[in-house]
This record gives structure tokens, sequence and C-alpha cells, in this order.
């Protein structure tokens, strides 16, 4: 299904080449014992597969996590000889069921693995394990994919998804939040450096914790990824299906347009929902194997986002395969879609409001002016955040966290 004209593959070996081995991209010697904690594995996703990336750039990488429920097959394919240490808590009986729930005792967890004996530590994270305790001499690098939405400028809306009030659950739950916001600030200033995932990222870090940051965008995987130009005649919607997701704006959409196909990919706690809203002119594909994911985004119209993503590894990802993008031009869309009409060769559309009306005009935009944005240009784009990209720019900021301690030492 493949299909990549010769400059792509042209274009492709000037971008992707890298003389670099692994130990020397990571700006450190083999022998380097690092700790990578990751705030928790509940699948192999976005974060996961950042971690992946990291820990292979590592030879001697040990990675903490509270919770992880990654299948040995998962480890084995993208975590080969990597030691994984997980919390107490991760034994408490059928703990996958309610883990999130537990987030108030997350912070006192993550202090509890003893870190301290590795040469470096670098934190993989989107709520809490940029709060382990290093020593004083110790370089700590941090990956930021967010800060903890539900505890600061998400926190109102997941309230008001979980019907919290200001009755007695809804008290103690804000109260948590408070406290889980104070130890969130006080332990903002631990890393020597964070890296944002994205634009939007860096401007919540310096709104939340004062420090600046260094945006590098996730890796994408583009090997894995097949390129088609001759696109099929359906929309694609592709995520976990959490609220936060607005897959549910999607589907009102098509709805209202009954004559566009929309295929909805993924599974999560809004599912039975979302099922019971869809016209009959939208088709849920559930959880698809790699293989068949691909496929699906690769022959796709166009993908349509309507949340407001931190960076979207999946939306990165459609642009590989040549599909153009239709998302709400906050986070991280707005650092991978090159806007129509707002530059030479877009590779999208961003529609600025989360209504059902602003998601239609930007599909009625996309199909009026789908002979401007190429599948060419959707790829060429996508080569900004290729993998070898996130190793020369992780490894930069490795090497400029450890070099301090190493005139000092």
């Amino acid at each position: 299904m493949r299909h990549t004209s010769p400059a792509q593959l042209e274009t492709a070996d000037r971008y992707l080449s890298t003389p670099s081995s692994p130990a020397s991209v990571a700006g450190i010697d083999r022998n380097s014992r690092i700790a990578v904690v990751h705030d928790w594995c509940p699948d192999f996703r976005g974060g996961e597969r950042v971690l992946a990336r990291i820990c292979s750039q590592l030879p001697n990488a040990e990675v903490f996590t509270l919770f992880d429920f990654l299948p040995e097959a998962v480890k084995h394919q993208y975590f080969y000889d990597v030691e994984f240490h997980a919390s107490a808590a991760n034994r408490l009986p059928m703990v996958r069921r309610y883990y999130r729930a537990l987030f108030f005792l997350c912070p006192f967890l993550i202090e509890q693995f003893d870190v301290t004996g590795y040469d470096a530590v670098i934190s993989s994270s989107a709520a809490f394990s940029r709060g382990v305790i290093t020593r004083p001499d110790q370089p700590h690098l941090c990956y930021v994919h967010s800060p903890a939405r539900y505890a600061w400028d998400e926190q109102f809306s997941y309230l008001e998804q979980g019907k919290l009030g200001f009755g007695l659950k809804g008290t103690l739950f804000r109260y948590m939040l408070h406290r889980l916001r104070e130890w969130d600030t006080r332990t903002a200033h631990g890393p020597d450096l964070m890296l944002a995932n994205s634009s939007y990222v860096r401007t919540r870090i310096k709104r939340i914790y004062g420090r600046d940051s260094r945006v590098v965008f996730p890796p994408v995987s583009l090997g894995e990824l097949d390129y088609v130009e001759d696109k099929d005649d359906y929309y694609v919607s592709a995520s976990f299906l959490a609220p936060y997701k607005r897959t549910d704006l999607v589907i009102q959409a098509f709805n209202e347009m009954p004559s566009r196909r929309l295929v909805v990919v993924g599974e999560g706690q809004q599912s039975a929902r979302l099922r019971a809203l869809a016209g009959p002119n939208v088709t849920f594909a559930g959880f698809l194997a790699r293989k068949d994911y691909v496929r699906t985004i690769a022959q796709a119209k166009a993908m349509v986002f309507a949340g407001c993503e931190d960076f979207g590894i999946a939306l990165a990802e459609a642009q590989a395969c040549g599909t153009p993008l239709i998302a709400f031009g906050r986070g991280g869309a707005a650092d991978i879609v090159r806007r129509l009409g707002a530059t030479e060769k877009p590779t999208g559309v961003l529609f600025d409001r989360q209504t059902v009306a602003s998601l239609r005009d930007a599909i009625d935009r996309f199909e009026e002016n789908s002979g401007e944005i190429t599948p060419e240009s959707c790829w060429h784009n996508s080569l900004r955040f290729s993998e070898e990209r996130f190793d020369r720019e992780f490894g930069d900021a490795l090497g400029s966290v450890r070099s301090p301690y190493a005139e000092t030492a």
C-alpha cells in the first residue's frame, strides 16, 4: 500500500539519515546508569512511545513507574532488555480498574522510588514523575507531556464531567486537587531543564511554574506509516474516547452532514455514550491493531480532531500518511498543521471554537479547497517530527544538563 515517490525518498534520506550511534546521540557514555521515571503505563499510547524512544537511546536505562500494565509482548518489542520497577500500589487487587482514582496517593508513591544511586535521572511527566527525589549533584532532565490537566486549567471541566459539585464528595475532591497543586508547585524547580512537547505546553509551563522550557516535539516512527495518495471517501477520528478529546463534537457535526462518512477509531470511557449519539453515517471501528490502524488513517480523506491536545502524535502520524487534518486550533495542532490560508503549502484546516458550527464550517472549507492541500505536502510536513530529529534534540538537552556536573566532578 505504500506509495512513495523518488522525490520523497531523496528528501527522507536527507532529513532522516544520522551517522550517530545511540550512545553519542544521547550525549552519554554507554556505561552510565540512567533512571527513567514515567507516571504510569496503562497501555502503549503516545507517552509510552516517547518513553520507548528515550530508553532505546540509553543502553543502561531502567524504568520506574507507578503502575505497569504493559503486556509482555509490547515490552519485548519496544523495551527489550529494559528493567521496569513499579510502585507498591501496582500490587493492589484489580488496581487497573481504579488506579486513576488513586491520584491523591501518587505524589507520596513517586517519592518512594530511590533513584539516588543513578548517574542521571530523566522524568517523563504528565503529572507526578517530575517529583521524584534526587541528589543535589544528580542531573535531572524532565520531558513534560503536560502539567496535570485535572489539577490546573482543566479542573472545572473534569469536575463537571464527574458531576462533582460542592457536596461532600465534590468538596473532598476539590481539596485533594488543591493539595496536588501545592505539591506540583513545590516540586516544579527540581529538574535542571524542562523540555516541552509543544509550544502550547511550553506556555502552560511558563504560566503555571514560572519556568522557561525548550520545545522538543515527540518522535514519530515514520517508517511504520504508509503514505497513500489516492484517498477513500471517508473522514476519520482516532483517539482514546475520553471527554477532553471532544469526539462527541465530531459526531454531532457529522450527524448534521449525513452525506459525509465518518469512521471513529478507538475505545474509552465514553464508548457507549458516543455510539448512542452517532447517526447512520458514523461507523465505529473500535480498537485496531497497528497495521489496520495505519491503513485506516492513510486511506482517509482527512482526520478530524476537536479536542485540545498537548501535542497529538496521532495527528503527526496522519500527516506522515499524507492525510490532511481538520483540527481545533489550540494546543499541539497549532504546531503540527500548516494552516490553510496562512502558508504556501497547507496541510490542513484549523478552526477557532469548539462548536459544531465552527467544525462544520472547517469541513466545508476543506472540501472547497481540498485541491490546495496535497498528500505530498502533508508527508513532507511530517519530517519535522521524525525519531532521528527527536534523538538529536533530546541528546543535546541531556548533554547540556550533564555538562555542568561533569565540570565540577
